[in-house]
């Protein structure tokens, strides 16, 4: 017998893994955002090229004739994205499932003032540019996560109890599809400088949008469009 052999490794399970947590947050953000007023979803992992994620209406059936919307999130933009901004994607989605069951949808993909208000009243500013001063309603609006929101306070506590995304596609280069209903839609990059803002504190900065930045005092990615 090999007393030094080494240990066997435990089996992995990408997909409990993934979708676990991902159901996880969605009950999380449910429950303190939504009073768990929402109905549970799909949610899937899509490469749709050129959003973070996206919405659609009753998508799925079971076998015994009920409905549940999807929302998508799209597994390509994980690596090279804050935690936070993933799942402020996520409740960016789940504004457009409340719509569809206690507001009125725009017709579309159109991100109407409603869904607008909404997202504001969760901590989430509207943005057609990414940036401060952009259009709140449209067809491609995109979102800002604002400091101290709702949706950040929520976000710090789940992040606190150490939730992860452990699976991680690598980053790939975006590319733009105006197709679909609902997306958060990645802002096309430029030669324009962006701010960041560190999640722990009120440090901000500004650099072209593809930036790694690092708050020195407390040593944590500073995110995009905060």
């Amino acid at each position: 017998m090999n007393m030094h052999s080494a240990p066997a490794l435990l089996p992995i399970k990408p997909t409990r893994d993934t979708y676990d947590r991902f159901q996880q947050a969605y009950e999380h953000f449910n429950k303190t955002l939504f009073g768990n007023e929402l109905p549970n979803a799909l949610i899937t992992l899509q490469r749709r090229k050129g959003t973070f994620g996206f919405f659609s209406g009753d998508k799925f059936n079971d076998d015994q004739g009920r409905a549940a919307d999807e929302i998508a999130l799209n597994p390509a933009r994980f690596g090279d994205r804050p935690l936070v901004e993933i799942l402020g994607t996520l409740v960016h989605e789940m504004v457009h499932l409340w719509q569809r069951h206690q507001g009125t949808p725009g017709r579309g993909r159109y991100h109407n003032r409603e869904w607008a208000d909404k997202m504001k009243s969760l901590g989430l500013q509207p943005t057609d540019t990414g940036e401060d001063g952009g259009k709140e309603t449209g067809e491609t609006v995109n979102h800002m996560i604002v400091p101290g929101g709702a949706f950040a306070q929520a976000a710090e506590k789940l992040m606190a109890k150490e939730f992860a995304i452990i699976w991680k596609e690598a980053p790939t280069a975006p590319e733009f599809d105006p197709a679909g209903a609902g997306e958060a839609t990645a802002p096309e990059k430029s030669g324009k400088r962006v701010r960041y803002c560190c999640p722990d504190c009120d440090l901000k900065a500004w650099a072209k949008h593809d930036a790694r930045l690092v708050c020195g005092d407390h040593m944590v990615p500073m995110v995009f469009g905060e």
